[in-house]
This record gives structure tokens, sequence and C-alpha cells, in this order.
């Protein structure tokens, strides 16, 4: 329950930001800050048990027969990235109330940032792949909204849409390698997945699942060459690219390798494309960012270069590459996100990141100017500072693997040639921003030093670098361990955090990488003039081309494959069903089966042919639309006919009341339409149309007969065996809509009631012409209320009303239920308007059919999270028997409210599109009838 709490405080919190806006920033700070806080000292509370040895585990049956559960773990790897998420989220919610100007909407900015740290926690903490997809993607949305929340800038809206576009297909991709790998394992839960490496690397299907898993990690963590969309997300607010990218979001993929590294690591394949995507991501990172003029796109092309670093770590087949990639996922967090941070306040105070215009910063903002210069050193691996712990690491690494054979060597190389660049871009940095002369044209000056709290996350951060860089025993170990052993599933191998380890081949790379970098750095004209000369390309724009190249082929396909014309749709889908059916039945040796069809009686083939006769004359009069309905009708008369010949009661009842209801429906909608319809096909059209419906309809019959005499396996047995012992009711039908198949009856409620509203919202405010003579030029009746239909219809109503209650209440054990009963009543009611006029039926049953439509769905739905409270799976019903004196006994069973529910919304959503459909007509101060 703590970590379900822990997942969903972030969540809840969201709200409060929204509530406290309008009371001033300090009180919407303190809001956004509740969550967080909270969750942070959950975490740091459940953090002795971990660093005990155990690992937290909690899981409750949610859809078990798809394998999605709500199954949340907390290990070590879970630990770190929750005290990421949350403490670092922590900084940045001060940070970002200093950030913000008055103006923004600082409650709406808390929100969608609480929103996504919610989602990242469920990505860390879930024990269930399916699961952890839905925060995946939940992630990917949330990002959207931040990236683009200055959404007046067209850089911030193409940023955020390029970024969900790529995390979103990377998405796609991941979800179809997790339901393989649930395939392959025959489980989605972790602790299965995870246990099951042997069995997952040899199955055929291994390849296939393990490309899919590394594009969504790849897309997600900006790997080459999906990492143009992280540059352009640097359109957020720089609070924003202080969490979503450099600590949290881009941090999801590199996660997930962590994560999932004892199931799928461990072969050829994945050394390879991880290993080698990592360091093409390292190297162009590390190249593209000392080109960058724009402060933040330095740090994102150096957030790349790192994020490759460590997926090459993890594709390392060597003892310590795990370790070294998770301790440098913790040590970029540290001093990535106080970079940021010291570039917002830079920007904030001088209202511009253009290094060749932000000069001389130290002299304006000394303070500042300390913070980001540690940062800047830990990033470019100085010693005494936390990058330089991991980045020895890094090295020693590259120097034990033995991917490449005997150009293995060019690991190490390529590895020390990124140090160089990652040297030689955090003192340009360091240089350009603090240094290098004073400011040019700057919107605001001079700059000035920022509040005083607005420095304080940027203090915490960068103590953080100095304290991990000097005592790592001290301070990171136990965390580095209990996250490295959980990365890894087994044992840790021996290894040293110490500063000094004497004079060593990786201590020599680091030199090298040290002075390369100031070289490289001192001799940046030429290289600038270079690059200066290479093609100018632009990732946002090639990427909107792209997209518009996509707009324009699907406006193409859409002209030639949507003509407006309904007959040709409906030609090119039946045409499709029978080529494909054609196909289906080809292979068989001969049509008929083994199994003999039932003899045809008398009674039987008389209502077969009315039955046929009814759809031919149907087709024949669809001109002389009234005639043509009320053989319709017969048809639907006869279909019901045949369901009671054939033992079915609650079917014959059901579409008897349908008939009805769909007869007055379409009577009301007769009535504001020509009663002829003009002749519009041509011979040839009609020819074709008559071939096609030919066509299907041998198809239809022969599919028919095919399945007819052949044996099948049905789940009827099972339905009538289990129907009064685990439903409590004999009969079957009724039992099975409202219990064995209740979330089914659950969900076409509620898309009725959807289509009820939908149609409400399309007739609002529409007025039809009335029509005041027949076909033939006579005007209809004056009379208002036909005496007979008046009479008849008051007496009927209690009748109705009575029988619907009869139906109703005895429709778990006799034909009947809700759904046949809410009918009946609307077909009452119906009547009623049809008599008696709509102003006089409304002031007498002053009747809210919408809400009752609504009321009936929330009832069903209260109905199933009951059975929760119990202990059971959603909707399962409760049922007993009890006796009462003079009463005798009798059953009772939950189903009944369920039941209830579908009444009230078979009642409130017919209605409310025959009502609102009869008013069509209806002018200010006028009734129809």
């Amino acid at each position: 329950m703590e970590l379900l709490l822990i997942v969903a405080l972030p969540f809840f919190g969201a709200l409060l930001p929204l509530l406290c806006d309008r009371f001033g920033r300090v009180p919407c700070t303190l809001a956004a800050a509740v969550a967080p806080l909270l969750g942070l000292g959950w975490v740091l509370w459940l953090a002795r048990r971990l660093f005990a040895g155990e690992t937290l585990l909690v899981s409750q049956p949610w859809l078990p027969q798809l394998g999605l559960n709500l199954s949340l773990r907390l290990d070590g790897l879970g630990l770190l990235f929750a005290l990421l998420i949350l403490g670092i989220g922590l900084l940045v919610i001060l940070y970002a109330r200093y950030y913000l100007s008055e103006r923004e909407p600082t409650g709406r900015f808390f929100a969608y940032l609480l929103l996504f740290m919610g989602a990242m926690l469920g990505v860390v903490l879930s024990e269930n792949l399916l699961q952890l997809l839905m925060f995946w993607e939940l992630t990917s949305l949330s990002s959207f909204l931040l990236i683009g929340f200055w959404g007046s800038r067209s850089d911030a809206r193409k940023g955020a849409r390029m970024a969900l576009t790529v995390t979103g297909g990377g998405g796609l991709a991941l979800l179809a390698g997790i339901l393989l790998l649930g395939h392959m394992v025959g489980s989605f839960e972790l602790s299965a997945v995870l246990q099951s490496g042997e069995l997952i690397r040899a199955h055929a299907l291994y390849p296939l699942a393990l490309v899919l898993v590394l594009l969504g990690v790849f897309t997600k963590s900006a790997q080459f060459p999906f990492h143009f969309w992280l540059p352009h997300a640097m359109a957020a607010p720089t609070p924003v690219s202080a969490y979503l990218h450099s600590a949290t979001m881009v941090k999801a993929g590199v996660f997930l390798l962590a994560r999932l590294y004892p199931a799928l690591a461990g072969s050829d394949l994945w050394f390879y494309l991880v290993s080698l995507t990592g360091l093409a991501t390292l190297l162009v990172g590390a190249c593209m960012a000392l080109f960058q003029h724009d402060l933040k796109g330095l740090l994102a092309f150096s957030t790349i270069s790192h994020l490759g670093l460590i997926t090459l770590l993890f594709g390392l087949d060597t003892p310590l590459s795990n370790v070294a990639a998770i301790f440098h996922i913790i040590n970029h967090a540290t001093f990535k996100a106080s970079l940021f941070m010291a570039a917002g306040i830079i920007d904030h105070e001088t209202g511009s990141r253009d290094m060749r215009l932000i000069n001389g910063m130290w002299k304006y903002l000394p303070h500042t100017a300390v913070l980001a210069m540690v940062a800047s050193s830990a990033m470019a691996g100085v010693p005494l500072l936390n990058g330089f712990l991991s980045k020895e690491m890094f090295f020693g690494e590259t120097l034990r693997q033995h991917l490449l054979g005997s150009f293995s060597w060019g690991i190490p190389a390529a590895a020390t040639l990124a140090g160089v660049f990652s040297v030689a871009y955090s003192l340009r940095f360091i240089h350009d921003v603090f240094f290098n002369g004073e400011p040019a044209s700057l919107p605001k000056f001079p700059p000035h030093e920022p509040p005083r709290y607005m420095k304080i996350p940027v203090e915490i951060l960068v103590f953080i670098c100095l304290l991990v860089g000097m005592l790592p025993a001290y301070t990171v170990a136990p965390l580095l361990a209990v996250a490295a052993q959980a990365s890894l599933g087994g044992s840790l191998p021996e290894y040293d955090l110490a500063i000094w380890h004497g004079f060593n081949l990786p201590l020599a790379m680091s030199c090298v990488a040290l002075a390369g970098g100031i070289l490289v750095y001192a001799l940046r004209r030429p290289l600038f003039l270079w690059y200066a000369g290479l093609p100018d390309m632009d990732a946002r724009t090639f990427f909107e081309r792209q997209v518009q190249a996509l707009v324009r082929l699907a406006g193409w396909l859409t002209a030639r494959l949507e003509s407006g014309s309904l007959q040709r749709y409906l030609s090119l889908l039946l045409l499709s069903a029978l080529l494909l059916v054609t196909v289906a039945l080809a292979p068989l040796p001969q049509l008929t089966g083994p199994r003999g069809l039932s003899p045809l009686d008398g009674i039987t083939a008389l209502g077969l042919l009315l039955l046929s006769c009814s759809a031919v004359m149907t087709a024949a009069l669809h001109r002389q639309r009234l005639v043509a309905l009320l053989v319709l009708g017969l048809g639907g008369m006869l279909v019901a006919l045949a369901f009671a010949r054939f033992s079915a009661p609650d079917l014959a009842l059901t579409q008897l009341v349908v008939e009805v209801v769909t007869i007055v429906l379409l009577m009301l909608a007769l009535f504001y339409l020509p009663s002829r319809t003009p002749a519009e096909s041509s011979s040839l059209r009609g020819l074709r149309d008559f071939l096609v419906a030919c066509g299907c309809g041998v198809m239809v019959a022969l599919l028919a007969y095919v399945v007819l005499t052949r044996p099948y396996d049905s789940i009827a047995g099972y339905f009538l065996a289990n129907s009064l012992s685990g439903g409590g009711g004999s009969n079957v039908v009724n039992v099975i809509l409202v219990d064995f198949r209740g979330f089914d009856t659950l969900g076409e409620i509620t898309v009725l009631a959807i289509a009820a509203v939908g149609i409400l919202a399309m007739l609002h405010d529409l007025r039809l012409p009335v029509p005041t003579r027949d076909p033939q030029g006579r005007r209809w009746a004056w009379s208002k209320s036909p005496l007979v239909l008046l009479t008849l219809s008051r007496l009927l109503l209690p009748l109705a009303l009575l029988i619907s209650v009869f139906i109703f209440l005895r429709g778990h054990n006799l034909p009947g239920g809700g759904f046949i009963a809410g009918l009946v009543t609307a077909v009452a009611l119906a009547l009623q308007y049809i008599a008696s006029g709509v102003s006089w039926v409304e002031q007498r049953l002053p009747l809210d059919y919408q809400r009752m439509a609504g009321c009936g769905v929330l009832l069903a739905g209260l109905t199933g999270l009951g059975s929760w409270a119990f202990g059971r799976p959603f909707l399962t019903s409760a049922f007993g028997h009890f006796e009462l004196p003079l009463v005798g006994e009798f059953e009772l069973a939950t189903a009944m409210l369920f039941d209830l529910g579908v009444y009230l919304t078979v009642v409130g959503a017919t209605q409310l599109v025959l009502v609102n459909l009869g008013k069509l007509s209806l002018a200010p101060g006028k009734e129809m009838h």
C-alpha cells in the first residue's frame, strides 16, 4: 500500500496547485511541493528495508486474463530513480517559483510537472510490464504538455510535437516488444521475466523482441539516430529542461536498459546493438555540443553524449560496466540539473542564451559563476568531483572489453576522443559565459544575482557533486551497491570507489582528455570556421517537412478513397468481405460437412419465405419510404417469431421491443423527409448493386451452411452448468449479461449513453420545417390529439409500466431483464408523447433523461466496484436466498442493482433521442403533434 501511495501522491498533488493558484505564487509553490516532499520522506523511510536486502512487492489483480495487474516493485534500482525523481523534482519546484514570471500560469505548470513526476514514478516502480508501458506513454504525453508550455511560441509547439512523435513511435515499438516478452515467458510480471533470461535468449523471437524494446529505449533516451528531438525540446522553460531532459525523462530509456539487463543482456546481439549505438551517440553528442552557440543547446547535446556513455556501458561485456553505468546516472543527474538551472539563471537575468553575447558574467554573477564552474568541471571529469570517478570507471571498462576482436582498441580510443570534446565544451561553457570580455547587446543590462532562494537548488546539487567526488565511499556507495545489485539480478563484482587508484591507464586517458580538451578549445577558431562551412541541416525544419509531406499524402489518399458516395463505400466493404470469405472457403475440399442439418418443417419454411419477401419488398419499394418502413417492420416481427420458434424467448422479447422503438424512431425521422425518393442511380449502377447484393447473399448462405454442417465446440455448456450455481439465476441469457459478461454490458450501456448525448448535441437548436400536406396534397388533420389514441395511451401507460416492472423483476430466472424492461417503458412513454404532445407530458412527467442515463451507467459501474470492497474481481455478483413470513423464500442478488443501471440507461438514452427528435419542429411558443 505504501508503494501505491507514493505513485498516487503526485497525481493527487497535481490538483493542489490549480486550486491554490488564485491565492498567489507562494501558496501555489507550497501546494506543489507537498506531494514530492511526502513521497521523498516515505521513500527514505522504506530505504532502510532495501539496504537490509529486502525487495518490496505489492500486487492487486486487475485484468488477470490479459496479464495486466496493478503491481509495484521497490528494489535498489527503483529506490535510486525514485530518489532522483522526487528529490530533483522538489528542487525544480523551488527553482521554478522564481524562474516563471508573474504573468504565467504557475498552477498549471506545477500540475503538468507533478503529472509527469507521477508517470515517472509509475515507470520506475512498476512490477508489471504492461502497467509500466502505460506510465511510459503518460510520460510522453505529460512531457508534451511541459515542452509546449509556452504555446504561443512556434519553436515550443514544434519541439513538443517532435518529441511526442519520436517517443510515441518508440512507445509503439516497445509495446510490441513487451507483448513478445510476455508471450515468451508466459507472464508480464518483472519477477518472472527477470528470472527467465536463458529462456528468452534461447527463443526464436528474441532478436525481434530485443530490437523492438531497444527502439523504445533509444527513442526515449535520444540515442543516435533518434537524438535530434532533444535539442529542440529545449524550447521548454528551463525548469522543464533541468528536470525532464537531464534527470528524469531521458533517463527512462537507460532505466529500462538497467531493469531488463538480466533478461535481455548476455548475447552478442545485445552487446553490438547497445554498445555501438551508445558509442555513436557519445561521439555525435560530444562533437555537436562544442559548436552550439545556444547555452541550453550546448547542454542538450552534452546530455545526448552522456546518455550515449551510459548506454555504451550497458552494452559492454565487462564485470563492472553495469555498476559504472548506474554510477554515472547518479552523477550526471546532479551536475547536469545544476548546470541547466545555472543556465536558466543566466537567461533569466540577461534575457539571452547566446554565448556570443553573454560574456564576462563573472563580474555580474560571481556566486552563480562559481556554482556553474564547479558543475561544469564535474561534467568534464575534473578530479575531486563526482564526474571524475564515474568517468574513470568508464575508461577502465572500455579497456576490459573485447567486442571488436583485434579492433577493440577503437572503443577506448573513441571514449578518450569523446572525453576530449567533453572537456572542450565544458571549458567553453565556463570561459565564454563568465570571462572572454564584456557582454554585448544584452536585452537586460546590467545583470545581477537572482533571488537568494533561486540559487539554493543549484547549491544543493553542486554540494552533492563535491561530496560524492571527495567522499564516495561514505555518501553514494550504499545506494550504488543496492541499485547495481538490483540491475544485475545477482551478486555484485568487487569494485573500489577510492579517489586514487595509482598511476594506471584510465588515469592516463583522463589526463589525455583534459589536456586534449584544453588544446581543442584553444584551437577552436579554425574548428568553428570548418563547422560553419558544413551544409546547414536543421532537424526541426526537416521533421516539419516530413510531417507536411505525410499530411499531403494522407490528403491525396483521402481524396482518392473518399468520394462522398455511401453506395461506393458499402460496395467496397461488401466486395472485400466477399473476397475474403471466398479465399477462406476455397481450400475446402467440399462445402458440406459431416454434421446433418435440422429438417425443414412447413411453418419454418413459410416464415423464411415471408422474411425473404419482406427483404425483397423493402429493397424494391425503398423510394416509397412509409411503405418500405411498414414492410421492414414486418421483417422485424418475423425475426422475433423466428427467435421464439427456436426457443430463444429473451431474444424474441428484445427483438420485439427494439423493433417497435426503431419503427417509432424512423417514423419521426420520415416526418421531416419527402414521402418518395427520386430515382438517382443509373441502370448500370443498379445492375452493380444487384450483383453485389446477390453475391453477398450467396456468400453469407454458403458460410452459414459450411459452419452449420461441421461440428464445433460451444461454450454454452459452461454457462448452462454454472448459471444457477455461479450467478444465482436460471435464466442463462440474463445471467450472462449481468454476471459472466457484465463488463461487456457495462461497455455497451456506456456507449449507448454517449451516443444519446452525442445525438442530443447534434440536435441542439436545430429546427426543421413541418410538412402540412400529404403526398397527394391533402392537409394534415386539424385534431391535435386523436381521441381514440389519447384515451388508449393513458390507459396503457400504467399497464405497460406494470408489465415493465414484472419483466424486470423476473429477468434473473425467467425471460426478461433490465434491457427489455427499459425498452417496454421507453415505448410506453414514447406513446404518451405521440398521443398527447411534448409539453403535456413534460408538465406531468418532468423527467431528466440525460441525468437518468448517466445515473444508470454510474449505478452499474458502482455495482462492479462494490465487489472490490469484498476482495472479489470487478463486477462479481453475490446472491442469497431469504425467507419472510407470509412471503416465503425469495432470492436477492447484487446483479439486480446492475440490471437497474441497465434499465435506467436504456430508458434515459432512448427517450433522450426520441423526445429531442420530436422537438425538431417546435417553434418557440408552439406545440408539435
